[in-house]
């Protein structure tokens, strides 16, 4: 009898070390939710206690499922990175909707969650409306979500962990973009999680000033920061960058929208050899800048030749806001691009799926996998024409696996099916075309706004609650690459 209440205590082993790690996470995101919380005290908005119940009850589910796990010692395996990464993205936002659903009233938990999850997947497609007149710490608290989701929550707490006694390598390749997954930019991989959330705490800290020179408030210097580096689009006015009306303010936005589209490990290592080389050495650096500004260009050429805009500058400075802006996956808007000529946002949605860098907080599926996917094409080529040719694919100067090319093929299969799967849904619902497969591929790539209903001049309230949660399931599939959250799914994840 002994014997058989004592079963479930290797099961209850074997996933202690992952719930622990999980519910030291939660007390971390309990705690994130304190700056808003002391900001709406400061400035009075009306929002403390909202934050106060999300703070205690986030804290106390944390703290119980820690305690219940902690006295079963044991270290995450490969599979355990996988489960905690998916959890994090599919649990956390149920936390990070008790402020929302506590202060905004009527919103429903379907709007709360969706909201939040786009936050944190650093999507910045909003069901809210009136942000002008929310309160300034909710503003916050989305912003913030999404500068906690761009770099990845997790990454943040492989860096913090391991003073806690919990290891975290497995962690930090289930969260980070492919070509970082078998590299260490430092010899420990928490410094590497350090480093690169150093970089990252200095662009947003670098950003906001600029923003906060250009004319914005200090709030919304803070607000834009976060959404700008965290690629996440989230604004606190209705109309977006169109609420000032300012070339300098939007001149700032492209520039760090384009930092933040290339590689963060780049980064970390031009400012550890504080040299330039490292972005020409970037395979995916120039051709991302390259891919954004020349469209820019392009579409400024085609509005302006379409009558859209009576001078050749206006119709540059709008192109590339938007362009940048929408390439970059991070979806903000300083006018209705959705009105445009129906060339210039289908375009721009085509370079949503690709235009940023891996290692970036940018959505789609990364630039660095389409150079792989026309390399591999222009072999082919080759090989039709010299069948006995040798013709290695190199990135960088850099052999490409072809096992790394097998993987980069059936990702794209699986992105493809997700995308035609999810817009036929959609539509079945009784969505338009132009809005169910605007809705998905804005999603899935983590950008945003779409087209149709739900295009950059309104929000996805339009859609019912099963709409919603398939936009919501896209957001979450696109944040994790799809294979990172697929793969627990799979039978052959749970085989020993």
């Amino acid at each position: 009898m002994l014997r058989d209440l004592r079963v479930p205590i290797p099961v209850l082993a074997r996933f202690a070390p992952l719930a622990s790690t999980f519910g030291l996470i939660v007390v971390m995101f309990g705690l994130s939710i304190l700056v808003p919380l002391i900001v709406s005290h400061v400035l009075g908005d009306g929002a403390e206690g909202a934050y106060d119940e999300a703070v205690a009850i986030t804290l106390v589910a944390g703290a119980v499922l820690w305690l219940a796990s902690r006295r079963y010692s044991g270290e995450l395996q490969v599979r355990d990175g996988f489960l905690l990464v998916a959890a994090v993205y599919l649990v956390l936002p149920i936390f990070a909707t008790l402020p929302l659903m506590l202060q905004i009233e009527g919103l429903s938990f379907t709007d709360a969650y969706f909201e939040a999850a786009s936050g944190f997947t650093a999507s910045g497609a909003s069901v809210l409306s009136d942000l002008d007149r929310l309160p300034a710490s909710i503003n916050l608290w989305r912003a913030q979500l999404i500068w906690m989701g761009g770099m990845g929550v997790v990454v943040l707490a492989v860096a913090i962990l391991p003073l806690l006694g919990v290891g975290g390598s497995q962690v930090f390749k289930a969260e980070t973009p492919t070509p970082m997954k078998d590299s260490k930019l430092t010899p420990r991989i928490t410094e590497t999680a350090k480093g690169l959330w150093r970089v990252y705490l200095l662009l947003t800290v670098a950003c906001g000033v600029a923003y906060w020179l250009a004319g914005m408030s200090a709030m919304g210097a803070v607000i834009h920061a976060f959404t700008t580096i965290g690629l996440g689009g989230f604004s606190s006015h209705d109309a977006s960058f169109g609420h000032w009306n300012s070339p300098l303010i939007e001149a700032v936005a492209i520039v760090f929208m384009l930092i933040a589209s290339i590689n963060f490990a780049t980064h970390f290592v031009v400012f550890r050899q504080r040299a330039l080389a490292p972005y020409a050495r970037d395979p995916e650096a120039a051709l991302v800048v390259l891919a954004m500004l020349g469209s820019a260009i392009l579409v400024a050429v085609f509005l302006f030749g379409h009558g859209v805009y009576d001078s050749f500058p206006t119709a540059l400075r709008y192109a590339t806001f938007n362009v940048v802006s929408v390439a970059s996956t991070t979806g903000y808007s300083n006018t209705d691009f959705g009105l445009w000529p129906i060339f210039a946002p289908l375009w721009m949605l085509y370079l949503c799926c690709f235009a940023s860098s891996s290692g970036s907080t940018g959505g789609g599926i990364k630039m660095i996998r389409a150079l792989v996917l026309l390399k591999q094409s222009v072999r082919e080529f080759t090989r039709i024409v010299h069948p006995r040719a040798v013709a290695p694919l190199r990135i960088g100067g850099n052999p490409v696996s072809n096992t790394l090319i097998f993987a980069v093929l059936a990702y794209m299969l699986v992105y493809g099916l997700t995308m035609v799967g999810l817009s036929l849904l959609l539509t079945a619902t009784g969505l338009d075309f132009i809005t169910a497969f605007s809705a998905v591929t804005a999603c899935i790539n983590n950008m945003g706004p779409g087209l149709g209903q739900v295009g950059p001049a309104t929000t996805y309230a339009v859609l019912t609650d099963f709409q919603t949660w398939l936009c919501t399931i896209a957001m979450l599939l696109g944040r994790l690459e799809l294979f990172t959250l697929l793969v627990v799914f799979t039978p052959a994840f749970w085989r020993k």
